[in-house]
């Protein structure tokens, strides 16, 4: 399995729960294939569109198991950041032993205003406890959600000390000028992936590999299609690309993103286990459905791709 960085676009992969609240492995695997068959060149398991810090850790374990037996490993990235910083050593090295080494890792949060010295303590104690020389970790800077922002000099300094170990970093802060930009400008060959697929071409721009995101659970193709045009270098058609992926990117972002990811799979597929989230989540009202699928429906998403069309539930059942 190569040691560099994982490129392309990577699906924020939505995570199937049971009415039992128990993780759906088989159905989460079967979403995960239909991704990558349709425009994704990988997978991050068990990020916040994962629902994973509203599971526990042997949940966890059991979907990185199943994932990594099921999917093809050098096309996944696994979330192993947690709360705890034992429970972040032990995911780490439970994704290591399933045969995937390259992980996402949110900082050690639960304590707020941490200092630089603090936030780089909880990344190195990890990457020393574990212990392996085979560890790949893509930093995961999301302070709206974690309320721990991972400081650029805090970045540098990590890639400083463990230039083998610390190879990327998925950027959802939204800030793309004054963080992600930078990196990129600093450290050439350094994995920024964006969060959001508006900022998807002018990072491509700016050398990044990709992009991480929820809403590529829905529209992974108009993204690789970015990407594609960008490598052949049709840049006219990158950008036509790139403004038909912002305009329904700004139609998804309007709703919690992982429950219109639910939903839409939930129409796509059929299957009832899409219509599960785990509290303090809520599925979307009646009238947010409706909502939801009218504006997709004004942006011509259906028409394009109609196996997204609340008719396919309506079929299935």
């Amino acid at each position: 399995m190569s040691t560099g960085p994982r490129k392309g676009i990577y699906a924020a992969a939505i995570t199937a729960i049971g009415a039992d609240r128990e993780p759906d492995t088989h159905a989460t695997v079967e979403n995960g294939r239909w991704l990558l068959a349709n425009g994704c060149d990988g997978l991050a398991i068990l990020g916040t569109t994962g629902e994973a810090n509203s599971l526990s850790v042997e949940q966890r374990e059991r979907i990185i198991e199943s994932v990594c037996h099921d999917l093809p490993r050098e096309r996944l990235m696994l979330g192993t950041g947690c709360c705890a910083l034992a429970d972040s050593v032990r995911l780490t090295r439970h994704a290591l032993a399933a045969g995937c080494p390259h992980v996402l890792m949110l900082p050690t949060f639960y304590y707020k205003n941490q200092s630089d010295d603090a936030v780089y303590a909880s990344f190195a104690e990890v990457f020393e406890r574990v212990g392996d020389s085979r560890l790949r970790v893509y930093l995961y800077h999301f302070p709206q959600m974690s309320a721990t922002p991972i400081p650029l000099a805090v970045v540098d300094r990590l890639i400083a000390d463990y230039p083998e170990t610390v190879i990327g970093l998925k950027d959802s802060s939204g800030d793309f000028e004054n963080y992600s930009s930078v990196l990129l400008k600093n450290h050439p060959g350094f994995a920024v992936f964006p969060g959001s697929e508006r900022f998807l071409l002018d990072a491509l721009k700016l050398g990044a590999p990709g992009s991480i995101s929820a809403t590529t659970n829905v529209i992974c193709h108009l993204a690789g299609q970015v990407l594609r045009h960008w490598e052949q270098g049709s840049i006219e058609l990158a950008e036509q690309a790139q403004a038909n992926l912002s305009r329904l990117r700004a139609v998804l972002q309007d709703f919690p993103m992982l429950v219109a990811a639910k939903q839409l799979t939930l129409q796509r597929s059929g299957n009832p286990v899409w219509s599960n989230v785990l509290p303090p989540m809520l599925t979307l009202s009646d009238e947010a459905r409706g909502r939801l699928n009218a504006a997709l429906e004004q942006a011509g998403f259906f028409a394009d791709h109609p196996e997204f069309a609340p008719a396919a539930v309506q079929a299935a059942q």
